[in-house]
């Protein structure tokens, strides 16, 4: 009989951790919760050390003294762990077995179940909301079977805070469990019990460097317990769990990095005061965290997601989380310039003032209009051109002006023809004659005019940004008798031309607004958007290849690719 090697269940049925991001760039991360980066001086003190720091085995005694003597406690009543999470998966695996339970509030930090399931324990999650720790909730989950109770002060991913006396509580109803405080971002709000820990028998308190000190490359963490426990987890846990440079580095910031952490950390707090006070006048429901981040219920986080990228932010949101769906987490930059820009762009997101279209592949179907136009042309000059030739020079970018497009694909044919000449053919071809119609004849409208009153009905402005000249664009929109919609067009005479932002930023002054959307089918469309801040959302015009021109937009910093522009009305608020 063949037999097949299997991991064991709690594996088998699980993912490896991976936060779940959008697919566009984003140039400011505001998803991991990282504390303010270390002055690059930090790094000399590696270069400054003995070799010897690489040669042997990185033992913690003088970083556990450094941090006992921070914290207020004896060296033997701290161990040092490969951050936060190392700390909390030793408490899991000193207490944790099959036949035991955990009860943890939730929403929580999502390693910690998991930590307890590969231990073989049962998981109690207990909903506490985002207002503060019901305790009564959780001590009802309490029984003989408990073998640890956790609570996170601050929460992730919400933010609230416990106060001493639900330690107290905690560790005197359920002497039988050990009570885990993880005080990952204690430093920005909320009581800190660390030093307390140790006065109890039951209570372990962990601790990381990533977050206010701004350290989460180097993976330090630590905890804190009277002896007894401390030795549980050094036991649990590796002899040497975090490399001598990191120890280094991580000692060096904490002896002379506390001044511009406790700036940074005021800093992050006059700024989660600002964003809480713009998600209430936004009237959309948030925490009162106590963390370097806010939380809020937004109703489609992975929506707010994918907007905020769209605007060059990463956010954090929870897709298939139960209870989350509807949240996202922002953590605060601790940089003015940089919350200005996180401000507009949640102002942007939930409220826009206009919604911005391109013409060609949005509105009007070109597909046997300007693209046959280009493929005629090309022919009428000897050179074979198809409609991927077409789509691949406009997925490359800077491709607004499709005269310009035709002379490039004949020149990488080796066909060098004006650009005046390429223009009368092209114009002739496109406008035609008394005799015989052009090709904008077969120009077809792809939306109906309910979509129009729709949006016109929400109180959004809207504008047309375009590189067609001014007669096309005007033409087409009154033949189609939806130039009523668009008080402001636009067009290629008015200047710059995508992927430059100026024609959208002109958008927005002659609309007087200051937040809007931009719907567009090209590369240069979204680059345009990025660049003027608004929010770039794609779309595949007819005769595009989807996948390509899909990751095309993304990577030109789309939000979102929408299937049709009726996406549009099931996102606003």
């Amino acid at each position: 009989m063949t037999r097949q090697l299997t991991p064991v269940e709690v594996v088998r049925r699980s993912e490896p951790y991976r936060v779940p991001r959008a697919a566009t760039p984003i140039d400011l991360s505001l998803d991991g919760n990282e504390g303010a980066c270390p002055p690059a001086g930090l790094l000399e003190a590696v270069g400054q050390a003995d070799g010897e720091i690489l040669r042997r085995y990185p033992g913690t005694d003088e970083l556990v003294a450094l941090l006992a003597e921070k914290v207020g406690v004896g060296s033997g009543e701290v161990v040092v762990t490969a951050g936060a999470d190392d700390a909390i998966d030793r408490v899991c695996r000193a207490v944790l077995e099959p036949g035991k339970n955990m009860v943890i509030a939730v929403p929580t930090f999502e390693m910690i179940p998991r930590f307890a399931e590969i231990c073989g324990a049962e998981v109690r999650r207990i909903d506490v909301g985002d207002e503060g720790y019901d305790l009564e909730a959780l001590l009802d989950a309490v029984d003989e079977s408990t073998a640890l109770v956790v609570m996170i002060s601050p929460n992730n991913p919400n933010g609230i805070a416990a106060n001493e006396s639900d330690m107290e509580r905690l560790a005197s109803t359920c002497p039988q469990a050990l009570v885990l405080i993880d005080h990952a971002y204690v430093e920005f709000g909320g009581d800190d019990f660390t030093a307390q820990a140790v006065d109890y028998p039951n209570v372990v308190v962990t601790r990381t460097l990533s977050k206010a000190w701004g350290l989460a490359g180097l993976r330090v963490g630590y905890a804190v317990a009277n002896e007894e426990i401390i030795r549980w987890l050094r036991t649990t846990g590796l002899p040497y769990p975090v490399s001598k440079p990191s120890q280094l580095l991580a000692s060096r910031w904490i002896s002379e990095g506390g001044e511009s952490v406790a700036r940074f950390v005021e800093k992050v707090q006059e700024e989660r005061g600002r964003l809480q006070s713009l998600f209430d006048e936004l009237q959309i429901p948030r925490s009162a965290s106590k963390a370097n981040f806010v939380f809020a219920r937004v109703g489609d986080g992975l929506w707010w997601r994918d907007g905020m990228a769209g605007m060059g932010i990463g956010v954090r949101a929870f897709p298939g989380k139960e209870g989350l769906e509807d949240a996202i987490r922002i953590a605060c930059p601790g940089d003015g310039e940089h919350l200005e820009r996180v401000e507009h762009a949640i102002r942007t997101i939930a409220a826009p003032e206009a919604i911005l279209f391109d013409l060609d592949g949005v509105f009007a179907d070109v597909s046997q209009s300007y693209r046959r136009a280009v493929i005629e042309t090309a022919a009428h000059f000897g050179v074979t051109v198809t409609n991927d030739d077409i789509a691949a020079v406009k997925e490359r970018g800077d491709a607004n002006n499709d005269w310009r497009v035709t002379q490039e694909l004949l020149a990488e044919r080796g066909v060098e023809i004006s650009l005046e000449e390429v223009t009368e053919r092209f114009e002739l071809l496109y406008q035609g004659t008394d005799e015989e119609p052009g090709f904008r004849a077969d120009e077809k409208l792809l939306i109906d005019h309910q979509f129009l009153e729709d949006l016109q009905s929400r109180g959004l402005k809207m504008g047309i940004v375009t590189g067609r000249p001014r007669r096309d664009c005007r033409r087409f929109l009154e033949s189609r008798d939806i130039a009523e919609y668009f008080p402001v067009t636009v067009c290629m005479e008015d200047g710059p031309l995508k992927p430059d932002p100026a024609p959208v930023k002109s958008a927005m002054e002659q609309l007087d607004v200051s937040t809007a959307w931009f719907v567009g089918d090209t590369p240069d469309d979204m680059r345009a958007g990025r660049g003027a801040r608004v929010l770039p959302l794609g779309v595949i015009a007819p005769g595009h290849e989807v996948d390509e021109m899909k990751r095309a937009l993304f990577e030109a910093g789309a939000g979102r690719v929408l299937g049709n522009l009726s996406e549009i009305l099931e996102v606003l608020r």
